[in-house]
């Protein structure tokens, strides 16, 4: 067994991390961290984490947590996340940090996005980027992964095949997602209210969303050439799940069938990223509470355009989800392990 602490537990990806780690046989829980929910038990603030009964939120102390536990989950906001990553990271301790403070390579370009110095640069050279199915082998080597974000996850899996192949036109690419209301976390922001969200459907971020230039540092690494994308963020009045809608002009004319087999022939014996067939498009409640990022494609042949549309859980494969995937390929568990492949339906 490997003793597992969480860092910000209290929060949606927080949760789902617990509701995840509890079916997993390798993993114990062996403490949780909330600042404002210290002192408080587990059940209090989520009553279906029944497993967690006696486990109770302490405050944010890293000194006193890194002997509690081997791996650390980092679910703190952006920003906040630094100094615990590095102090853990710094100690031997494997980490895993779910914010974006390890995911942007160049600190100039992070600072711009998000406002705040970054103080570890020597820390940050050594995070990989938790894709596994670009960065498997990275992963397993590392001991700090920075996991992706959201709508990074669905934009890059969408795009991996066809940037990969040289089949778009990379000054053409245009990105489209929709996320559930969970995505902003667990706030109480008036804005993300049900009366607020349901039956509404609205941009928001246009433009300058933080996620766009982690999608361009992928999409640049694997074409090998400086992209720019024009990525734009809806929010739906949904609870959970991102559905994102990629377009970009073809470089030579080449049918659906045959970029459906480029495809499926890249994404073959990947167990949670499903390419579906002809004529066949995701769902968000397909997907919903697994680890799987589904992908149907056509081509416009009338304009010569790639559309691709991927579908994932935001709080699974776009964070927590992914986050226990990287973790089981640290630890050379068996990669599936306590990840559902089978949707929560009604």
């Amino acid at each position: 067994m490997i003793r597992v602490f969480i860092c910000g537990g209290s929060g949606y990806t927080g949760c789902e991390l617990l509701r995840i780690l509890s079916n997993h046989p390798h993993v114990i829980v062996t403490g949780v961290t909330s600042e404002k929910s210290a002192g408080r038990s587990v059940v209090e603030l989520f009553p279906n984490l029944h497993p967690y009964a006696n486990l109770i939120y302490e405050p944010l102390q890293v000194e006193k947590i890194l002997d509690k536990a081997d791996v650390f989950f980092m679910a703190l906001p952006h920003a906040q996340s630094q100094d615990a990553v590095h102090s853990a990271f710094s100690q031997g301790k494997k980490v895993i940090d779910l914010s974006a403070d390890y995911r942007l390579k160049d600190i100039k370009v992070y600072q711009e996005w998000y406002r705040v110095p970054h103080r570890y640069k020597t820390t940050l050279k050594k995070a990989a980027y938790g894709l596994p199915e670009i960065y498997r082998k990275r992963i397993a080597e590392a001991r700090l992964v920075a996991n992706p974000g959201c709508y990074p996850t669905g934009a890059i899996l969408g795009l991996y095949p066809a940037l990969k192949n040289k089949l778009i036109d990379t000054n053409t690419i245009i990105i489209d997602s929709a996320s559930g209301v969970s995505g902003a976390g667990r706030t109480s922001d008036i804005r993300f209210s049900h009366c607020e969200a349901n039956e509404g459907f609205r941009a928001y971020a246009v433009a300058n969303h933080r996620h766009t230039p982690e999608i361009e540092q992928e999409l640049s690494l694997i074409a090998k050439k400086d992209i720019k994308v024009t990525f734009t963020p809806h929010l739906a009045p949904l609870d959970r799940g991102i559905l994102t809608t990629i377009y970009a002009r073809l470089k030579k004319d080449i049918g659906t069938e045959k970029i459906l087999d480029v495809y499926k022939g890249l994404y073959a014996g990947e167990m949670f990223t499903r390419v579906l067939n002809r004529g066949m498009f995701p769902d968000v409640k397909n997907v919903r509470g697994t680890n799987l990022c589904e992908i149907g494609l056509t081509v416009n042949k009338r304009t010569k355009t790639l559309i691709v549309v991927t579908a994932i859980d935001n709080l699974a494969k776009g964070a927590s989800g992914q986050a226990v995937q990287n973790m089981n390929i640290m630890m050379e568990f068996d990669e599936m392990t306590a990840l559902d492949l089978v949707a929560l339906h009604p």
